[in-house]
């Protein structure tokens, strides 16, 4: 039985002040997510702005993010990829060092590796830690698609690599990698489509709404996950503008702005080459944030 982590997740974004992190601010965000029915959270994923940080800042991250959930039950999925299989490792032997629970290991960006390319990197990096290792495709992001076959090979032959994040918004991909292997945990990577995906079967969301709403991304998720359907479906339809507008820009533009109009972040920053959203669009995130109940510290 592989170890596993499931359920309501948030992929973290990361507060800067004066263009640093705002530790204090990022703690505080994390303690929100644990009282408001989150399962785990996933600090330094792309929503945390990974690629722009330092080596020294995503470590920082990281254990802030282990701190905060000390003493609870609320798991950290550290974010743990790179283009480079040495340095994807070095971050995964840090984050279990250091107490986090599990690895989100994205494919590597930029350099194209094949089928073959990326299954010795994962293999690689679950044979250097013993935490659970989540597999996390978003071709769009970085390029190339980790292959079905791809990821049952992995499956089979890691012991540690527990699922895969599918953020390539096709239910179809969903549907074939659970129809031919019903233990791989597959975890919604896009919150347009967290219901479909986990009424075929998936076993969680990490989600970037979550940064704004918990409570409602934690309750959908642990609806469907209890078979209750028809309640799961109501809150996805609920969120649908919501999860929507949060895609106007790149992610995670607007989720950023929809925390600063809500008060949860105290400056709105972000590391170049992001930016702010356009007025036009930050009116539109205004707008529908009007129609939710945005709950505070």
């Amino acid at each position: 039985m592989k170890t596993i982590l499931q359920g309501a997740m948030t992929a973290l974004i990361t507060p800067f002040k004066n263009g640093k992190v705002d530790e204090q601010s990022f703690e505080k965000l994390i303690k929100r997510q644990i009282k408001n029915g989150i399962d785990v959270v996933v600090p330094v994923g792309t929503t945390g702005e990974s690629a722009t940080l330092t080596h020294d800042e995503h470590r920082i991250c990281i254990e802030i993010a282990v701190n905060a959930c000390k003493n609870t039950s609320v798991k950290v999925l550290a974010g743990a990829g790179s283009n480079a299989t040495h340095e994807a490792i070095g971050i995964a032997k840090f984050a279990q060092a250091h107490g986090a629970d599990g690895i989100l290991s994205v494919a590597p960006y930029y350099n194209k590796p094949t089928q073959e390319g990326l299954y010795l990197h994962y293999k690689a990096i679950a044979a250097s830690v013993d935490i659970p290792v989540l597999l996390y495709n978003v071709p769009g992001r970085v390029g190339v698609d980790i292959l079905p076959n791809t990821v049952f090979r992995l499956f089979k032959d890691c012991k540690n690599i527990f699922g895969i994040k599918e953020a390539t918004g096709s239910i179809d991909r969903c549907v074939d990698l659970l129809a031919h292997e019903p233990e791989l945990l597959v975890i919604s990577g896009e919150d347009a489509i967290n219901y479909p995906i986990l009424s075929n079967g998936g076993k969680g969301v990490i989600s970037v709404t979550s940064n704004l709403l918990p409570d409602y991304i934690s309750q959908l998720t642990h609806f469907a996950l209890e078979e209750e359907y028809i309640k799961a479906k109501a809150i996805n339809d609920k969120l649908y503008n919501i999860n929507k507008i949060l895609f106007c820009e790149s992610n995670p533009i607007p989720i950023k702005a929809a925390m600063y109009i809500a008060g949860l972040i105290e400056n709105l920053e972000y590391r170049l080459p992001l930016c702010e959203p356009s007025g036009e669009n930050f009116k539109k995130i205004e707008q529908v944030m009007k129609n939710y109940e945005i709950k505070g510290f």
